[in-house]
């Protein structure tokens, strides 16, 4: 059993300040820290280190900031024989964060824009690999391997992140959609649903609803249900939806339920906001399985 990402890798360059800045303002940080990110990234380290054996496909360029971008990946033993390297800078993400961990967020795609669903070759697509994709990537090769995945019998989750205009074909082969709340109500108003169950029939695919500290929620069918969120004090949000995707893939992939892995998911996302940096914060098996006790 695997999972197979195909995402975006950056380095984030976190900048602590005492608040986030007003549209026109400069705020004086308290300091800046290098860290792994990218949401294809984090997603593959949260994976892995739930215990998962992960492949990541995905770019970097050839200057400093690759070593930033894939440092988490190595440390995590993720199969990077599918990254490749290209001339476009790797990627890179400012990310400012104030006393109670929230966050905003820039980012220059860099060589996150030239990969390509063609670094994943057919044979790696099978009924025994979870398929994980993002939007930090080309919207025409997200929707190309969703389609090639979903031919060949794989299990296909998309974290629609950040909101982008995927064909709704491609939305409709999902297996899994993961959506926050903002994203979900791009979706609401492009498909003219009035509330997420509706939206999930309207697709025709499950559709799960992160609610940061409300937990998450789960709509297919006739089959609703929510999970709690764990209180924490939080330090650092960047990648706790990151790391609610990947161990929930994670644990999809070694046969939990939906419930339990989204159970999973969302005490690892909990502890990953204890920690400063997005990868680098995502949280080991043993220390998930000592939160869920």
């Amino acid at each position: 059993m695997t999972v197979l990402v195909f995402g975006s890798a950056n380095a984030d360059l976190v900048f602590a300040v005492p608040q986030l800045p007003a549209p026109g303002a400069t705020v004086l940080g308290e300091g800046v820290r290098s860290f792994p990110g990218g949401k294809g990234a984090n997603q593959a380290v949260a994976a892995a280190r739930d215990g998962a054996a992960v492949q990541f496909a995905g770019c970097v360029g050839r200057d400093a900031f690759a070593e930033v971008a894939t440092a988490a990946l190595r440390e995590a033993g993720v199969d990077l024989s599918r990254l490749a390297v290209v001339d476009q800078p790797t990627g890179c993400a400012a990310i400012c964060v104030d006393p109670a961990g929230r966050n905003q967020i820039a980012v220059a795609p860099g060589a996150n824009e030239t990969a390509r669903a063609a670094q994943v070759e057919n044979a790696a697509l099978h009924p025994d690999v979870v398929v994980l994709l993002q939007m930090e990537v080309p919207a025409a090769e997200v929707a190309a391997l969703i389609h090639r995945a979903k031919a060949r019998g794989a299990r296909v989750v998309l974290n629609l992140a950040p909101p982008g205009a995927l064909p709704l074909d491609a939305l409709r082969a999902l297996d899994v959609l993961v959506v926050n709340e903002h994203e979900a109500e791009v979706l609401l108003h492009r498909l003219r649903a009035p509330d997420h169950g509706l939206l999930a029939a309207a697709l025709g695919t499950a559709l799960l609803v992160t609610l940061g500290e409300r937990g998450a929620a789960f709509f297919h069918g006739t089959t609703t249900f929510g999970v709690p969120a764990f209180p924490v004090t939080p330090v650092d949000t960047t990648g706790a939806g990151d790391c609610f995707c990947g161990v929930l893939c994670a644990g999809l992939d070694r046969g939990l339920t939906m419930q339990q892995a989204m159970r999973r998911a969302s005490a690892a996302a909990s502890l990953a906001c204890t920690r400063p940096g997005a990868a680098s914060a995502m949280p080991t098996a043993s220390e998930t399985d000592a939160l869920l006790g």
